[in-house]
């Protein structure tokens, strides 16, 4: 079963690393402008000025909190809605 699954997993890694520099650029333009679009009236609300470096790191800010949210904690463990998970091959520290 993992056999047949690890090609399947591989094949976009295998593609990103196919990727010239300009579309990684590219890539990532596309990523910040969507998380303007998403983010950025919910800054301009708390009061940051449109398009000024602490609006933009407002932006940011929320977009990764929105990833971590999404993606759930990592291997390794991190900071949750309760605190530090723990986490790694030992599994959580408490």
């Amino acid at each position: 079963m993992r056999i047949r699954v690890l090609p399947i997993l591989a094949l976009p890694l295998l593609l990103a690393a196919c990727a010239t520099p300009q579309q990684r650029a590219e890539r990532m333009q596309a990523e910040m402008a969507e998380a303007v679009v998403t983010f950025g009236p919910a800054c301009s609300q708390l009061g940051y000025t449109p398009n000024s470096d602490p609006w933009r790191e407002c932006v940011l800010q929320l977009s990764n909190r929105d990833e971590a949210r999404r993606y759930g904690p990592s291997y390794y463990g991190g900071y949750g809605p309760r605190g530090w998970r723990g986490g790694g091959f030992w599994g959580p520290y408490w």
